[in-house]
């Protein structure tokens, strides 16, 4: 049966493609968003992450058949629902590979590693570390963290180290809320494939709940330490973004325990009108203090 465009659309995932967003994070944070060349680079830097990420995609769900066709989402997928012939993935993994690495070679070799870690840290996810306790959460935070790094590494500065902790914090927590969330949406049912138990929703609240918080004080910090007057006029007008943050951690980790998250929290932020509310309040704090 020839292979549907389509289904094939749908085994890359563009749409998790918004995620890759965060390579912009340096270039924004620096100021650099009038600088052609810089912004040339964290394009092809962005591309790149599209093409690895979506490696990573088809070849979790070639691995993750049997699993995906017991869960209530996940059985949807192309090769889960038998829509796409799984050895389809290893024709397409090795080309999306050469595909980022060709989007990577006019990037710095720092950003080139960046990209090789996102890989092999994706890769040992699929593999190994998604099974483990604990260590599939920091796993994914790593893969978003790595991203703020790499769009670092694209236009040639340095991610500060208030910017990595700001961001290890956040991620850990939102890594916590999915699945936090994919728990309590399983309805007291232990998760295929994972290390969680139905009564581990709580742990994964504690823990989760204490990194965003952690995070919200990282950038209170931030806001009162000299290294923020480099960079900002009036760097009062950041505080703003510290209820705001704050805010909207809270209402994702309530909804997430009424059952309402359900799909990746960057995802489901992005179609909900709340957390575009708090994206404005956040930027207009920033911009005030520019």
């Amino acid at each position: 049966m020839p292979a549907s465009p389509g289904a094939v659309a749908r085994l890359l995932r563009p749409h998790q493609w918004a995620k890759n967003a965060l390579l912009f994070t340096a270039l924004f944070t620096s100021h650099r968003w009038r600088d052609t060349a810089a912004l040339t680079a964290a394009l092809l830097a962005f591309a790149a992450f599209c093409a690895a990420s979506s490696a990573v995609y088809v070849f979790n769900d070639a691995r993750d058949v049997a699993d995906d066709r017991l869960h209530p989402d996940k059985r949807r997928r192309p090769f889960a629902s038998g829509a796409l012939d799984v050895r389809l993935a290893w024709l397409l993994v090795p080309l999306l590979l050469a595909v980022a690495a060709a989007f990577a070679l006019a990037l710095p070799r720092a950003a080139q590693v960046a990209l090789a870690a996102y890989a092999a840290v994706a890769f040992a996810y699929c593999l190994v570390l998604k099974r483990l306790l604990w260590l599939d959460v920091l796993a994914l935070a790593a893969l978003y963290t790595v991203r703020v790094v790499a769009g670092a590494a694209a236009i040639a500065v340095v991610a500060s180290p208030w910017l990595l902790a700001f961001a290890g914090f956040l991620f850990t927590s939102l890594a916590a809320l999915k699945r936090h969330a994919d728990l309590v949406r399983q309805d007291g049912v232990d998760l295929a494939g994972r290390a969680y138990r139905a009564g581990d929703a709580a742990p994964l609240l504690a823990l989760g709940a204490a990194a965003g918080m952690t995070a919200v004080l990282v950038l209170a910090l931030y806001v009162n330490s000299p290294d923020v007057r480099v960079l900002y006029r009036t760097p009062g007008w950041i505080w703003l973004a510290c209820p705001a943050l704050l805010y909207w951690l809270a209402r994702l980790w309530t909804l997430s325990a009424r059952g309402r998250i359900d799909a990746d929290p960057l995802l489901f932020a992005l179609r909900d009108p709340a957390s575009w509310g708090v994206a404005a309040a956040f930027a207009l704090g920033v911009g005030l203090a520019l």
